[in-house]
């Protein structure tokens, strides 16, 4: 793949650098806040080659790239020279919807570092999965060393958040870290665990620890988002840099301490204690919605609004019971992907199902589900159904994850304790029957058999040597940029007629001719290159325009001999010139003699 085509391509398409306001990006979509989306020519943009779809949520244009998409946004961000821009969003965001302000707030706070995140999370996982089988001891200098690099961006998680925070408001970062910073500090965090009340000018502090926290350090930054603007207007240019974060520390780090932190924490207790209540009540119930319904949530962009949740029951309760489901609701869509893949005689849906079984079971489904699930609706439903039932399972256990990952199978070993087994039945169950259900009731006739309703089969227009369009003298045909199709040597005088179909064009100087097969396929046969310059020399044509034709019956007598000896290459051009309609499938032989040498399959 050309990134940086791609990238320019979107750039144009999205309505210029000049309608940017802010872009960046997540494992799989490039994400961007317009200045007027209506500007953005969607259609365009999911024709280009690379792009899976377009989707526009939560205050955000979203282009689902796949696994390329860091690349690509490089490519964007280098051309565009974002990495310089103006991150300012406050102003434009306040005319947003305040949900998906909300939304977009927490989506650019984590999606920075949520493979740090996953991949610490992963590790401390497979550190509890060594312990577990005796491969390791909790005293060994290893485990202490692989726990820490597992475990450090967790306990200083307050630290990330404030940096990331700071950016999507426009605070100054650093200040923001050194915020954090003072909330974990190895002082504080020892007389908060002793139960030790300090005291600031006689106000006591009430203890609480605020290491892998989340909602108290959001909540002093977006303070600080207040706080921060009155300052600069208060002090001078001259001194500005040095005593508003001078007095930024002073009051946000004791403002924290006395309200925020104490407000977060209470406000992530009473969360951990709804979703433990709600869990506890019927927990095979919440499985089972959550299984279901996760992927709908993914699709809307709501399901951001849940990671601060689950990281919050992580920090209070040491588990989450909800990212299990998860894993449920993701692997449905792999085993989806699956059954499509078994079912499907479609070339291009083949490959895409392929592919997205493999990145589904590592947790990224968006291609699956923009690419194909969501498109052919039924699939969709039926990996609903799979996650439903296997994230029951998994509630009805009670299962419990003891670090935030990317749901996911290298997410299982932080499943490991009670339930541990009920995980597996659930996982195993929502991907075979994700498979099961799509390859018996996911895929119409029109999606996973070949119509010969959307079908052409083109035969050779004339004999000779079969060769690739690409290889051809001609810059426009090599290109493909007129579309896909063949070239062939010839070693006859006579053109025949690939499809049945209407004649649509009929050139002068006899060297090309357009067709319109009885299914709609354009297809355009070309003599020779340069042969235009011959003005009809040696070129009969035998049909009219509008003139309805077999497949097989004669259009063009030419001497090829002639053509060649006049110094032209005679080469013969067929181009299928709607090829983006169309998955083109080419002949491996390379005689042409009224055989079929081109398949076209209609696109849905």
């Amino acid at each position: 793949m050309d990134y940086e085509k791609l990238a320019a391509d979107i750039v144009k398409d999205i309505g210029g650098k000049e309608n940017i306001n802010t872009a960046w990006h997540c494992a799989t979509r490039l994400r961007f806040k317009l200045k007027d989306e209506s500007k953005a020519n969607t259609q365009k943009i999911e024709d280009l080659d690379g792009v899976i779809t377009v989707v526009q949520s939560a205050g955000q244009y979203q282009i689902v790239v796949g696994n390329a998409v860091a690349n690509v946004f490089n490519a964007l961000a280098k051309q565009t020279g974002l990495e310089d821009e103006v991150q300012n969003t406050q102003s434009q965001e306040k005319e947003k919807n305040i949900i998906n302000r909300f939304i977009a707030f927490i989506s650019g706070t984590f999606t920075p570092f949520l493979g740090a995140l996953a991949g610490a999370g992963i590790l401390k996982g497979l550190l509890a999965l060594f312990v577990a089988f005796n491969w390791m001891n909790t005293t060994s200098g290893t485990y202490v060393i692989l726990y820490a690099a597992g475990d450090a961006l967790f306990n200083f998680l307050p630290i990330f958040l404030a940096f990331t925070a700071a950016k999507r408001l426009n605070v100054n970062q650093f200040v923001a870290v050194a915020l954090a910073a003072a909330l974990v500090y190895p002082t504080l965090v020892t007389a908060a665990s002793k139960a030790q009340t300090l005291h600031f000018m006689g106000i006591p502090v009430i203890p609480t620890t605020y290491t892998s926290s989340v909602i108290p350090i959001l909540l002093a930054v977006w303070v600080l988002s207040f706080i921060e603007p009155v300052l600069n207007k208060f002090f001078p240019e001259a001194v500005r840099n040095i005593f508003t974060p001078l007095f930024s520390l002073a009051i946000m780090v004791p403002l924290t301490m006395l309200v925020v932190g104490p407000l977060g924490s209470s406000v992530g207790n009473v969360l951990s204690t709804l979703v433990s209540t709600l869990y506890n009540f019927a927990p095979a119930l919440a499985g089972a919605i959550m299984g279901a319904f996760w992927q709908v949530f993914v699709i809307f962009g709501v399901h951001w609004t849940f990671v601060p949740v689950m990281m919050n029951n992580i920090s209070k309760l040491g588990y989450d019971p909800l990212l299990p489901i998860l894993c449920a609701a993701v692997i449905s869509q792999a085993g989806a992907a699956l059954g499509i893949f078994l079912k499907t005689k479609n070339k291009k849906q083949k490959a895409l199902a392929g592919s997205g079984v493999i990145t589904g079971i590592f947790g990224i489904t968006e291609p699956i589900i923009y690419g194909l699930t969501l498109k052919l609706k039924r699939p969709f439903i039926c990996a609903v159904i799979a996650g439903g039932i296997g994230g029951a399972i998994i509630g009805g256990f009670q299962v419990r994850a003891s670090s935030f990952t990317l749901p996911s199978l290298l997410a299982i070993p932080t499943y490991i304790g009670k339930g541990f087994v009920g995980s597996l039945i659930g996982i195993a169950v929502s991907f075979v029957l994700g498979a099961v259900l799509t390859y018996l009731f996911g895929m119409s006739k029109n999606t996973n058999q070949v119509n010969d309703q959307n079908l052409d089969k083109l035969v050779a227009p004339v004999k000779g040597t079969i060769i690739p369009l690409t290889s051809v003298k001609d810059e426009v045909f090599a290109s493909e940029a007129m579309g896909k199709g063949i070239a062939i040597v010839p070693t006859d005088n006579k053109i025949v007629s690939p499809v049945s179909g209407t004649v649509s064009a009929v050139y002068p100087t006899g060297h090309a001719i357009g067709i319109v097969s009885n299914q709609g396929a354009e297809i355009l046969l070309h003599i020779g290159i340069d042969t235009v310059k011959l003005d009809g020399k040696y070129f009969e044509t035998k049909v009219k325009q509008g003139q309805h034709v077999s497949q097989g019956e004669e259009l063009i007598a030419f001497d090829s001999e002639k053509i060649k000896a006049a110094g032209y290459d005679n080469t013969v051009m067929m181009v299928i010139t709607n090829t983006k309609q169309y998955e083109v499938d080419s002949t491996n032989e390379t005689a042409a003699d009224q055989n079929t040498v081109l398949t076209l399959q209609l696109l849905k």
